[in-house]
């Protein structure tokens, strides 16, 4: 090249070209990054949600109870509650099972209620908890019901659980 031509030479152009593409590899890793963590929260608040609809959703029926039955029960059967609403007189029966969630070895949990021996009303507590004993279980040790609830979201990489253990004091019989 003559000494009043303007331009880059090849050696210029393969370092511009090297250093641009470390600079985006670098851009794509942080990327993939802070996708990767936005969805492990993501999957950690959802674990996180699922453990206090159940916690607090249990909890609120073992204050009223009056017998707890966690012990002997048969699958899907979970924790069984009964009481007499002091008021109306009425003999309130409730059930909490673990049952099959679509496509999943986690559960869903579910709470059936009767009323004076009336048909069940069936409701949607909590989905993905886990169904291992040593995760979720309930058990009641001198008159306080222990409650132990584990929820997994996600899978691979990604995959964040939330466990919770509540003592809840039922109501005297």
């Amino acid at each position: 090249m003559k000494p009043s031509e303007k331009g880059y030479t090849l050696i210029e152009l393969l370092v511009a070209i090297t250093i641009m593409a470390l600079a985006s590899a670098a851009a794509g890793v942080g990327i993939f990054q802070i996708i990767r963590n936005t969805e492990r929260n993501s999957n950690h608040m959802a674990a996180v949600l699922q453990v206090q609809n159940a916690d607090q959703r249990i909890s609120q029926d073992a204050k009223m109870a009056q017998i707890v039955t966690t012990d002997n029960l048969t699958p899907p059967n979970f924790l069984v509650l009964y009481w007499i609403d002091g008021n109306s007189g009425d003999e309130y029966q409730v059930t909490y099972t673990l049952e099959n969630m679509l496509g999943s070895a986690l559960k869903e949990l579910r709470r059936n209620q009767s009323v004076n021996g009336s048909a069940n009303v069936t409701s949607l507590v909590a989905q993905h908890i886990d169904p291992d004993p040593e995760n979720t279980k309930c058990e009641l040790i001198n008159s306080t019901l222990t409650l132990t609830i584990k929820a997994t979201m996600g899978d691979g990489a990604t995959m964040e659980s939330e466990t919770r253990t509540n003592l809840v004091v039922p109501r005297p019989g």
